[in-house]
């Protein structure tokens, strides 16, 4: 996705991976302005992901999913990153 922004690259990735049925991404650079890893912004972000694919899987374990399809845009894109995931509610 070249030309994408930090927040559309991680918008694909987690809709590619896990076909979410709710995704927001909030990003709260502006709340780190001065700290080392905000420089530029876009680099700290607060996920919200409901996902049938989280269904039965501890929560400890749904953010090593999430973090595992993330793996390279941690690396380089994305200082910090808060995650809400969980599967839709009912049976």
């Amino acid at each position: 996705m070249s030309g994408a922004t930090r927040e559309e690259r991680l918008r694909s990735r987690l809709t590619a991976e896990f076909a979410p049925l709710e995704l927001s991404i909030e990003d709260e650079s502006h709340r780190h302005a001065g700290h080392a890893g905000a420089a530029g912004g876009q680099s700290h972000f607060r996920v919200r992901i409901v996902a049938e694919a989280f269904r039965g899987i501890p929560p400890v374990a749904r953010h090593r999913l999430v973090y595992a399809a993330l793996a390279d845009l941690l690396k380089s894109d994305i200082h910090a990153l808060a995650i809400d995931a969980r599967p839709p509610p009912g049976a």
